[in-house]
């Protein structure tokens, strides 16, 4: 990839389709940390995007090469668990979608790439039929940048999730890039109600 940042006609958006998942897994696990994604898990992300033959998941393009991506669970296509605060929901719980993950290139990011990848799954999600979107933020992202973005972009706090990924990294693999041994990161659950 390229060092110079691009203007916002260099990167192409595209939904996100199986000659993705390599690029998406490099990039993703390089800036999430390993073990974030595998080829199943993405898969299944990739499957649960989809309703009314609609994907709301999207990659973003520079140069052939993935420059970002929003992966973005339709609201039919999965549950709220525990780390969802149901009860604080202000529309119908069955038509949330959930906004996975967002992910840009380090070496892009300040180009606007993920609040257009978010504009684009929000559209999407709308299309599908959902009234709002739902998001656990990383609280431990550098400068707590997750958080300001997700903020930026119209999400408002629901609660606050200690240990939110703590699961993860004992039994699936995570690597938390912040946390020496197990993630203790805490989660934001966050929430965008679609105008």
């Amino acid at each position: 990839m390229k060092n110079n940042k691009p203007s916002a006609s260099d990167i192409t958006y595209v939904p996100l389709a199986p000659e993705h998942f390599e690029g998406v897994l490099l990039l993703g696990n390089r800036i999430q940390g390993d073990g974030y994604l595998s080829h199943f898990s993405l898969e299944e992300m990739y499957h649960k995007g989809w309703h009314d033959n609609i994907n709301a998941s999207y990659v973003a393009l520079y140069n052939g090469e993935i420059a970002g991506f929003r992966l973005t669970f339709a609201h039919s296509q999965w549950q709220p668990d525990e780390w969802c605060s149901v009860a604080e929901w202000p529309v119908d719980p069955s038509r949330v979608c959930y906004f996975k993950c967002n992910t840009v290139d380090d070496r892009l990011q300040g180009c606007g790439i993920g609040s257009r990848l978010l504009e684009i799954a929000t559209q999407k999600a709308k299309e599908q039929g959902a009234l709002a979107g739902l998001a656990h933020i990383w609280l431990g992202s550098p400068g707590n940048s997750a958080f300001r973005y997700f903020s930026k972009n119209g999400g408002k706090l629901i609660a606050r999730h200690s240990g939110k990924w703590r699961y993860a990294s004992i039994h699936e693999g995570y690597d938390c890039p912040v946390c020496p041994g197990y993630c203790e990161c805490e989660g934001a659950e966050m929430m965008i109600v679609f105008p």
